[in-house]
């Protein structure tokens, strides 16, 4: 399988390339040159199959060519080393706990199968140390530093906004040392992913160091991450709550609410759609940072800086993986717009969900999966059964859902651990030369 950039102006690159790589050349991101369809017969048994099984599926039709059959077995096994259970939280309506993982967020998924899979790359290399840059809104950040923690050959550092995450996920990749460096920078997230993008195409900086992102934009990072929209299928599958068409063989009510930040979970959904799942349609639920809402509406895509919000990993102004949606549908709008609904919402509108959700059913939301839960809730038919990805723990905003439901969430001992931890960051301006200059002295 050979990748192509979306600015079409850098050569092919294999799949070994576009993950040390992260980002083309012609700063465009890589896509692969066509998606292979799962075979039927997957989908008539995937409710028998583990999320571990599934996985392993999924990833022989992305990557079979590129990786040795036991070494991706391995990758993926590891990788996906705890589970992602669907809970009804009401009628016809499920979430998509995605928070079971070692830093409870979506990310350890695409995270832990990146971090193996770059070992992978860099042992066939031999000693050459690799640098990964990685810009975090809040839970990237813990997610790519537990994933990265102590593997040989590898360092990361993790460019993060100055008090724009919450204390627990600062915690989570500022306490840890070894190959993980933190870098506060003084600024907001697309600062930060500024610098990041600016370093990969910086020649005197890639001359001084080898290096990649584990950022979305990265394919090792988000593709992976199809894997558990197919897991929630079979669950839905396995409880008989989806309308099976016996002859079509798929489904005609399975609804996707995602909420949606730099895109890359929701791109990894839709990679999934055109390998085969068979989901009605998407919905892409924002705060108030509402880019990618606005383009539904109009076909305009115009990004904007971003703005603060309750939802602070959703807090993107600018996201990356657009290019790559838009490349998905051939830049078609009336195709984006068939499969892909939107929704936005201000921060009192994400607080009084979370009350009202708390309050009849008993079920606790973070603020980007209440983003997501309304969105569902407000847009399903009632023929329609839907998910809603509830994409981190609630007690990793803690001190905000305490105060807006007015109730006291336990920390899982995995959270309080990272707190005992001692700070260490490094303070930076929210300036490339700066931090090109503290590169060059690693």
């Amino acid at each position: 399988m050979k990748y192509y950039s979306t600015n079409k102006q850098a050569p092919l690159a294999t799949l070994h390339e576009a993950v040390v790589k992260g980002l083309a050349p012609d700063k465009g991101l890589y896509m692969p040159e066509f998606i292979k369809k799962l075979p039927q017969q997957f989908f008539e048994n995937i409710e028998n199959l583990s999320l571990q099984e599934i996985g392993l599926e999924i990833a022989k039709t992305l990557f079979d060519e590129d990786i040795e059959e036991k070494a991706l077995e391995n990758i993926v096994y590891d990788a996906l080393s705890f589970d992602i259970p669907i809970v009804n939280v009401e009628k016809n309506i499920y979430s998509l706990e995605l928070f079971h993982g070692p830093t409870l967020a979506f990310k350890d998924v695409g995270a832990r199968f990146m971090a193996r899979l770059l070992q992978y790359f860099v042992r066939q290399d031999g000693k050459e140390n690799l640098n990964v840059l990685v810009a975090t809104s809040g839970d990237t950040g813990s997610a790519v530093a537990n994933g990265f923690l102590g593997v040989e050959g590898i360092h990361v550092y993790i460019l993060y906004p100055k008090g724009k995450v919450s204390k627990i996920q600062e915690s989570q990749f500022t306490t840890l040392g070894q190959n993980i460096t933190a870098i506060e920078v003084d600024g907001v997230f697309d600062d930060c992913q500024a610098l990041v993008k600016k370093a990969f195409i910086d020649n005197e900086l890639n001359g001084h160091m080898k290096l990649t992102s584990a950022n979305s934009i990265n394919v090792a990072r988000f593709l992976p991450q199809s894997f558990y929209y197919f897991y929630a299928y079979a669950q839905l599958k396995k409880l008989g709550a989806l309308d099976i068409d016996d002859r079509k063989k798929e489904t005609s009510n399975f609804v996707v609410c995602v909420p949606s930040g730099n895109f890359g979970n929701i791109c990894a959904g839709l990679f999934g759609y055109k390998m085969g799942l068979p989901v009605k349609r998407y919905i892409a639920a924002n705060n108030a940072n509402d880019i990618f809402y606005n383009y539904l509406k109009t076909g305009i895509y115009e990004p904007k800086p971003s703005k603060q919000t309750l939802a602070n990993a959703m807090d993107v102004g600018d996201p990356s993986n657009f290019a790559r949606i838009y490349d998905l549908f051939d830049g078609d709008y009336n195709k984006i717009t068939n499969l892909i609904n939107g929704a936005t919402y201000n921060d009192n509108q994400i607080k009084e969900t979370m009350i009202k959700c708390f309050k009849h059913t008993n079920y606790i939301l973070d603020p980007h999966g209440a983003c997501a839960y309304r969105a569902l809730k407000e847009s399903i038919k009632e023929d329609e059964v839907g998910i809603f990805l509830e994409t981190a723990h609630p007690a990793k905003f803690k001190e905000k859902v305490d105060a807006i439901i007015d109730y006291d969430i336990d920390i899982p001992k995995r959270l309080a651990k990272f707190m005992k931890g001692n700070k260490q960051s490094i303070k930076m301006p929210n300036n490339f030369e700066a931090f090109k200059e503290y590169l060059l002295t690693c």
